[in-house]
């Protein structure tokens, strides 16, 4: 008999019970036979939110936890709205269903090396032009109207304020250093004319990070061959996708800063204070904000005395 999920109702229990796959990868292969699919060797992947298993080479398994819900709302909804209508390969949904509760995605498999893998160890030719193709691959992604993905809440006004009330709170707790502290509060007091409130929005992933990309090798040279993991999708403003990269990709280098921001559609005139003001508000109110441990600048605390200075270390160009 196979067992059933259980009817978790918090994070920290789902992430303790997620850490033994023998709790569950049973009944993530009974799913895959219940559409028809047989995998001898499924693949647990140990990162990430939810319930991930490769069945093979060519399908992946996501199921989401009923607290996460809307993640999967997301991830199902950002799928079909992209389908078609962007340039970079994302994953197709095969099914999709539910399972005591928990509701699931079978989703193509894309080709390809988890960005995570390997970044640390590109040449900085191919850094660069990765991000350039990042900044391109975002700007391609924001120009499918979002459609139904509007309904997400929150919107992007209200998730702004509710950022903006919590942010003192949040990086006080977080330990970020008093001399960043002290510049906070005039910060937040100029983001309602930084940070466009009521513009059209666009879609946003949140996560342009080297977990959600995948990279392959053509004539001995990187590139950017897929995107994945949609589960944080909101709509709003459309510099907020330039953070991922920005902090822990670009890492403060001018070249690299230079390719994600012209390859997005900046131009070098473009990158002025008032740009780069508006992107460390951004920093600072994105959901999973945490500078101490996202900015991939060695040494960057002893090299910037205030805010203003962390800017213009973060976004050189």
């Amino acid at each position: 008999m196979i067992a059933s999920l259980p009817g978790l109702t918090d994070y920290e229990t789902f992430r303790d019970w997620r850490a033994d796959p023998s709790r569950w990868l049973p009944v993530a292969m009974d799913i895959a036979r219940s559409h028809g699919i047989a995998s001898a060797s499924p693949q647990v992947f140990a990162t990430g939110t939810n319930l991930v298993v490769g069945l093979g080479d060519e399908l992946i398994l996501k199921i989401f936890p009923p607290m996460l819900r809307a993640q999967f709302v997301s991830e199902r909804g950002s799928l079909a709205q992209l389908r078609g209508r962007v340039k970079i390969p994302i994953p197709e949904i095969v099914a999709e269903g539910e399972r005591d509760g928990w509701p699931y995605l079978i989703v193509t498999r894309l080709p390809g090396v988890l960005g995570a893998d390997v970044w640390a160890s590109l040449p900085e030719a191919d850094k660069e032009r990765v991000l350039a193709e990042i900044g391109a691959t975002i700007a391609d992604v924001q120009r499918v109207p979002p459609g139904p993905l509007l309904a997400i809440e929150p919107r992007w006004d209200v998730f702004m304020r509710n950022q903006m009330e919590g942010c003192r709170a949040r990086h006080e707790r977080l330990g970020l250093a008093r001399k960043f502290l002290d510049g906070l509060d005039d910060l937040l007091r100029a983001t309602a004319e930084l940070i466009p409130m009521h513009a059209p929005p666009v879609i946003l992933t949140g996560e342009y990070i080297p977990e959600n990309f995948l990279l392959t090798q053509r004539d001995g040279r990187w590139h950017l061959c897929g995107l994945i993991d949609f589960g944080d999708v909101l709509t709003g403003w459309r510099d907020y996708d330039l953070l991922g990269p920005g902090a822990f990709m670009a890492a403060g280098r001018p070249r690299r800063v230079l390719s994600l921001l012209e390859g997005f559609g900046y131009s070098r005139s473009d990158i002025d204070f008032v740009l780069k003001r508006r992107l460390m508000a951004l920093m600072l109110l994105h959901r999973a904000s945490d500078l101490n441990r996202h900015i991939c600048i060695d040494g960057w605390q002893g090299k910037a005395d205030d805010l203003l200075q962390l800017q213009e270390l973060i976004w050189a160009t």
